[in-house]
């Protein structure tokens, strides 16, 4: 990134340029990037392309003032992270599904960053409903968030009987817990972002992959609760959990919605596959 676009994204955030890259600025620019950019997959529904590229990434998120699911949004802001002077790291992971087993490799893209103050973090930008704030990655303890109360801690065996990281701490997979449920499995191997391509087809392509058979554009409001739209369905909900529910009923009042609620502006509606 050069520093026209760095500015340009610092702008996207709402952000002024930091002078340093320390763990205070880390956590504002986490929870702006979760107000600002929403998690969403309209693209799929649009018929666009998704090229895991640092340039169209930013000429997605920043440009186009869209947003994206995990691989857009953790890889934007990644790139965005390492400009500013952060130690990043790509980390894969493999999201729990029903039962807790685990999805795809590759299901999921995290970020490991250093700070220059000794910080060590989970940044991620890119889960949806998650925490607010980078949580502290060797810390295994309870870390309190405005999205709730999170875990980092090492994992067991997958299913195979297999327990990642050869059986040393320093290389273990970790499960990432929150409110008492495992999230995702993360892997500490840096990846890059191209590693992500077949995880990033498989989501926007597989009839089992819940992106393909559901609409959601979602973001944190500046109360710290959340607005989502999930096709005509719109919620919104209050930082103590207070819920409101509404369906829309014409096309004009759900591209309203994308506007007003989470600056996107579109000239026709994402649609689902028959049967979704």
């Amino acid at each position: 990134m050069d520093s026209a676009q760095v500015d340009a994204y610092l702008r996207r955030l709402g952000v002024e340029h930091p002078a340093w890259p320390t763990v205070d600025v880390l956590r504002e620019l986490h929870l702006c990037h979760l107000r600002a950019v929403p998690f969403e997959n309209l693209s799929i529904h649009l018929g666009e392309e998704i090229v895991l590229e640092e340039e169209r990434l930013l000429e997605k998120v920043v440009g186009a003032r869209r947003g994206g699911f995990c691989y857009e949004l953790n890889g934007a802001f990644g790139a965005l992270l390492a400009a500013l002077g952060y130690d990043v790291a790509l980390l894969a992971a493999r999201v729990y599904g029903p039962e807790e087993r685990l999805g795809i490799p590759y299901d999921h893209l995290a970020l490991r960053v250093r700070t220059v103050d000794g910080g060590d973090w989970l940044a991620d930008v890119g889960f949806g409903a998650h925490s607010h704030l980078p949580l502290a990655f060797g810390d295994r303890g309870e870390q309190e968030d405005p999205g709730g109360t999170f875990r980092i801690v090492e994992a067991g065996p997958d299913a195979a009987g297999v327990r990642g990281g050869h059986d040393t701490v320093e290389a273990a997979d970790l499960d990432v817990i929150r409110d008492g449920t495992p999230q995702y499995r993360l892997e500490v191997r840096p990846r890059v972002l191209g590693d992500f391509v077949a995880g990033a087809w498989w989501h926007s392509t597989s009839p089992v992959s819940h992106f393909t058979r559901s609409l959601v554009c979602s973001r944190v409001t500046e109360d710290g609760g959340r607005t989502t739209l999930s096709g005509r369905r719109l919620t919104v909900t209050s930082a103590e959990g207070a819920r409101e529910e509404r369906e829309l009923g014409t096309d004009e009042e759900v591209l309203g919605a994308y506007r007003e609620r989470f600056g996107i502006e579109l000239d026709r509606l994402p649609t689902l596959p028959r049967g979704g």
